[in-house]
């Protein structure tokens, strides 16, 4: 029994490993260079790309890239909506490449047959009955079918708190950047330069919108989008200010100064509440953990006296 167990470790630790290797990365340095030369004359592109350096391919993520067209077909969403719900819930996570969303249906496929087939193994080590061997192992496999969508909303929300702690830092910058002189272009990409280190997801969102608005697309679609990443009710506030400002033709630098100072409030408030919660989240651990032991610590010395004094008490007044 021991052993089907530990086999079905290494087979679940071994599926992870495999996910956590073919997981999207950053794009290769051929096609950084490939997108870099568009538009430029076709002989010095392929010069620039034979001269790049050539990552070694593995072959298990070549064998999952062949694998992850029929892994995903079992999972694919009904319909185009669902399909863009499931791609910004992944942008509001972090992960925008092309392969995120294919990766993300194929790991659902994936990890829920490899659990399936760790929770056979390991009941029908223990010896149980056909229907409640496949009873366990339908409930596990449906556990590790729902562990990707599990995992993305803890990323997603996990992301969307680190945006909003992050945007009263951010706005504070902003204002002085404005009252410095500078546009609201150029205090967007300022900011997120500075930031990068300090908020780098807010940071990485803003130069997104920088470089949208130097493609060409107007400001305030480019923050919009920008909302919609972060998918966090303070910056869709934000945006709106900003092209309320911008509408009427008041300060922006005031409509920033106030937005800040009422996005500091409720992070204040958030932590206040965080605070007051503590008490109650620490009356489990309390009971369960402390207050044993507190207990045995206090009574147990008079237990065992007790327990002595009754013992004597009865062999002494036994017939003899």
């Amino acid at each position: 029994m021991s052993e089907m167990i530990l086999f079905g470790v290494l087979v679940l630790a071994s599926i992870g490993l495999i996910i956590y290797a073919l997981w999207p990365t950053k794009k290769a340095d051929s096609e950084y260079i490939r997108r870099r030369m568009a538009g430029r004359r076709l002989d010095k592109a392929e010069a620039l790309l034979a001269a790049a350096p050539k990552r070694e391919r593995s072959t298990a993520k070549e064998v999952i890239e062949k694998v992850t067209p029929f892994a995903m077909r079992p999972v694919m969403p009904a319909s185009e909506e669902e399909m863009t719900k499931l791609r910004q819930k992944l942008s509001q996570a972090g992960y925008r490449s092309e392969t995120a969303v294919r990766y993300f249906l194929a790991s659902k496929t994936i990890v829920g047959a490899g659990v399936l087939l760790v929770a056979l193994l390991v009941t029908m080590g223990m010896g149980l009955q056909t229907k409640q061997v496949f009873g366990i192992a339908a409930f596990a496999g449906g556990i590790g079918f729902m562990l990707p969508n599990l995992w993305l909303s803890l990323a997603q929300s996990s992301r969307q708190e680190k945006v909003r702690n992050g945007l009263p830092d951010v706005l504070d910058l902003m204002v002085v950047t404005v009252e410095s002189g500078l546009g609201l272009d150029a205090t967007i990409m300022k900011v997120g330069e500075d930031m990068h280190n300090v908020h780098p997801e807010l940071a990485e969102e803003m130069m997104i919108a920088v470089a949208e608005g130097q493609m060409g697309v107007p400001r305030m679609e480019a923050l919009e989008k920008m909302a919609k990443r972060c998918g966090v009710d303070e910056v869709r506030a934000l945006v709106s200010t900003i092209a309320q400002a911008e509408k009427f033709g008041t300060s922006i630098a005031k409509a920033l100064r106030t937005q800040a100072d009422s996005l500091r409030v409720k992070r204040r408030l958030r932590a206040e509440e965080r605070a007051q919660k503590t008490t109650v989240k620490l009356m489990a651990p309390l009971i369960l953990f402390i207050f044993p032991s507190i207990f045995v610590v206090l009574a147990g010395p008079a237990a065992m006296k007790l327990v002595a004094a009754f013992g004597k008490g009865g062999i002494s007044g036994t017939p003899h």
